[in-house]
Parts: C-alpha cells; structure tokens; sequence
C-alpha cells in the first residue's frame, strides 16, 4: 500500500516539475507582482483537515455533536489534530475550511464580497424562491431590508408595545398555573410579538390560524432536504409558498393605505420607502418570510436559555431581581416599560449575553471563496466554502477562562478580546436584529422575575441541537407568584 502511494506521489512529481519548469521558462512566471503571487498560491497547500467519506464528507459527524448539543466537539477534536487556526473538512457536500478564532472571525467580517460572498445550501432557495438570484445581492437587498426596520431609532417607539403583549402572553398562559413550558411558550411569544410589531396582527385568532403554516414552514426549514410527499421539507416548501402569498396581499393592502397607524406594525410604516425603491411586492414577501422566519427560532431560543438560568442559578436571579425592581419602583402601577428603562438593565443584559455565549441561537454562518487567496500560510481556493462558527471562540479557554461556567461579569467593562463573542456576527455585517433580540429578551426578563420565582422540574435536562438548540423536554418550570407590593 506505502510503495503504490510513494509511486503515485513520484509519477505526480515526475509530471508536475516539467511542466512548472516549462511555464517558468516560456511564460516567465513571477515575473509581475501578480505572477508571482499566483505561483505562490499554486505552490502552496490547502489546510490540514480531512474530507471524509465521498459525498457525505464529515456532515454526520459535524450534526451528530450538533444534536448532542457540543458542536464545539467537532471543531475542537479538529483544532487538536491539525492547527489551531484553521481547518479543512467537507459539510454538506462542499470542500469547506472552517476558522476557529477570534482572528479568524475578523478576518471572514472584514472580506465581505472581496474574497467570499454569502452562500447558502441550493435547498434554501425553495423556500424563498431564490433559485435565479445572485447570493450576495439577495443578501445584501435583505439586509437593506431589515435595517431600517430594526434600527434602535424605530424600535424604541414600540418597546410599550413589547412590554404589553409581553404582559398579556403571561397572564394568559402563566397567572393560575403551576407548571408551564418554556420553549413553547417562548415560540409562541415571539410569534406574537412579530406579528404585533411588524406585520399589525393582533388578533389572538388570526395569529394562531397563521401561525399552523409557520410551524409547518419552520420546521421543515431546518429538516433533511428530502422533497418527497410526507416529508417535513415537501410540507415546508407548500407552506412557504402559503406565507409569501399571504405576504403579498397585505403588502397591496398596506399600499392602499397612504397613511399607516403605528398598530399597523413597522413594516406598513415603511412600506412606502420600500416601494419608492423600486422592491416588488413578491421580493418583499420573501423578505418578511426571512425576517419573522428568524425571530421565530433565534430570539425564542435565546428567551428559553434565559429562563433556563434564571431558574437554575438563585444568585443570578436576585440580581436580576433587584435591579429590575429598582426600575418598577420608578414606576406607576402597569405603567409600560420605555426605551430608558431599556438601558438601565444592564446586568440583565450582562446575564443574557453570557447566555448567548453559552447557547447562541445558531452556530454560525457560510460563504463562498469567489477568489483563490491565502491565509495563515494556506491556500484557500475559488469556489471551496468557509464555515465561521460560533462555538469556536465562545468554548475556548484562550478568550473565555473556564468556559463551561456561567459568570456575567465576563461582560462587565470592555475585557472581551474583539470577534470572540460572535453570537450577532461581527463588524459591518452584524445582525441587524441584534436590537430587536435584546429589546424582547430584556422585556420578558423583566415580567418574569418582578411577578415569578422558577424552579426547574428537570435539574439535570439534556440540551440538544436539532432541529434547533432547545431543552430536551422543552424546559417545564414550576411557578411561584410573587407577591406585588
């Protein structure tokens, strides 16, 4: 076996050096700043790594430890093996190198369409209808979507908004029980809350009749693309495409109306910017099935893991408690909380950032490389992907000691190293919902402490990763009112 691979290594060689001396003597490689660079990239090797088995490459393994809840497992027995810096691998059938520091994470936010683009897996695109676009102007166009929807100066008109549909979706599904569900409840929160703040549906009815195609849309959305009758993902396709019909027509019902009322939601509000811009109404549909698409899993899973240590961790709750009543006591009895108060729930965010580290809602993102260049002495070729992952820098010890506990005063100061606490992304293209997110959680932090003491029914409740990160059980807590003062 060794003498067949030494041979084929010496054909190789026996090959490849005539023909480089061949292009160095007639072509005169290196011979502009340009040629040079590129007989240097040709000469050098792509990243330690492994592709796996054909076709699958290491996929299993990669959604095995996802679904065990330690994605942080597969990239660390990697980074052991072959660099701490970098590695090559194979997901989801495409040659892809995954950068697992906080340098590494600069280096991807810093190169947006110059060196690689978005990408994403050619499934997605039936759900959005996105088969013809280009991945970086639909991403670009959705983020030109979303800012200024989701920009601070819009969401602070709308936090009284946040906190009384906050308010009402506990009274109604906490005040009288003993035991209730987190992560459900979590979901159907946050589906409220957009439907409320984006789209102008109040209506309890009509929120739940469109909330059934949504589940069915959300969970298909992260299901094994198999599009055969039956399947989650065949019953998600059917119901994206429900969704962005139904889009459509209160897209032309919120242009009838030249004078939209903030009960109408952001979105109608601003309608008529979009539509100067020249967006269709089938594009803007797309876009408001992303926008509540991602909410709907990522700030639901970020609530559930805040109440998970809220009821875990009694020290971290009274803290919680005490600074969240200092702000009710400035206030008058079910007066709404306000942008100001907002900002002065400091170590409440304290506390929800180290939760996000811990748990963020998505591991991380993908590009494309969309031109051949080099890094950290490797080369990384056009057309392979680039894999940047959370779990990387917010499980390493380098950036974070003792990872695996739960202590907010890592965010207390400006301590962090900068690209290791990634949960919105970092740099220009950080989450646009990253405010949105905070705004929620703090609200429903708020609610919960001032009127609930937690105790978990599971203490030892497995976390797992898929479809999505959530408590096995779904996170069921044991109520004790407060009693108001």
């Amino acid at each position: 076996m060794e003498l067949a691979l030494y041979n084929s290594l010496l054909i190789s060689a026996i090959f490849f050096i005539p023909l480089l001396l061949y292009f160095l003597r007639h072509k005169k490689l290196g011979s502009t700043e340009n040629e040079a660079q590129t007989l240097s990239q040709l000469l050098q090797q792509t990243p330690p790594g492994s592709s796996g088995w054909p076709l699958i490459g290491e996929t299993i393994e990669y959604l095995s430890t996802t679904k065990a809840g330690i994605p942080e497992k597969f990239i660390n027995d990697r980074r052991k093996k072959y660099s701490s810096k970098l590695f090559k691998t194979s997901l989801l059938g495409q040659p892809m190198v995954l950068l697992c520091n906080a340098e590494g994470n600069k280096f991807v936010f810093s190169n947006e369409n110059r060196l690689f683009t978005t990408w994403w897996p050619s499934s997605i695109d039936k759900f959005f209808d996105t088969h013809n676009a280009s991945k970086s102007e639909e991403a670009m166009k959705m983020r030109k979507f979303v800012t200024p929807v989701l920009k601070p100066d819009t969401l602070r008109k709308y936090v009284h908004i946040i906190d009384a549909k906050t308010r009402q979706h506990l009274r109604a599904h906490w005040d009288g029980k003993q035991v209730i569900e987190v992560h459900p409840f979590a979901k159907d929160l946050t589906f409220v809350l957009a439907c409320g703040l984006l789209l102008g549906i109040h209506d309890e009815e009509a929120i739940a009749q469109f909330q059934k195609p949504f589940g069915h849309f959300s969970a298909g959305l992260l299901s094994l693309p198999i599009d055969l009758p039956g399947t989650n993902f065949r019953r998600a396709i059917k119901a994206a495409k429900e969704l962005r019909k139904e889009f459509e027509v209160m897209i032309k019902r919120w242009k009838s109306d030249r004078s939209p009322s903030q009960s109408q939601g952001i979105l109608s509000q601003h309608l008529l910017e979009l539509n100067e811009e020249g967006q269709e109404e089938s594009q803007m549909a797309t876009r408001i099935l992303a926008l509540i698409s991602a909410s709907y899993d990522n700030v639901s899973t970020a609530m559930t893991f805040v109440v998970k240590y809220l009821a875990e961790m009694p020290n971290v709750f009274d803290a919680v408690l005490r600074e969240q009543s200092e702000i009710a006591r400035e206030k008058e009895v079910d007066e709404p909380l306000n942008w100001d108060d907002i900002q002065k729930m400091r170590y409440s965010w304290n506390v929800a950032s180290e939760v996000l580290r811990l748990h963020p809602p998505a591991n991380g993102a993908f590009r494309e490389v969309i031109t051949n260049f080099s890094y950290a002495g490797f080369l990384i070729p056009k057309g392979w992907k680039l894999h940047w992952n959370a779990f990387a820098t917010h499980k390493s010890p380098e950036y974070f000691p003792d990872p695996e506990k739960f202590d907010p005063s890592r965010f207390e100061g400006n301590g962090l190293v900068p690209y290791s606490y990634v949960p919105f992304g970092g740099g220009a293209h950080m989450c646009p919902g990253k405010e949105y997110a905070r705004i929620a959680i703090l609200v429903l932090m708020h609610n919960v402490v001032t009127k609930f003491k937690l105790e978990k029914l599971f203490p030892d409740e497995k976390i797992i990763g898929l479809p999505i990160l959530r408590p096995a059980k779904g996170l069921p807590v044991r109520l004790y009112p407060r009693q108001q003062p």
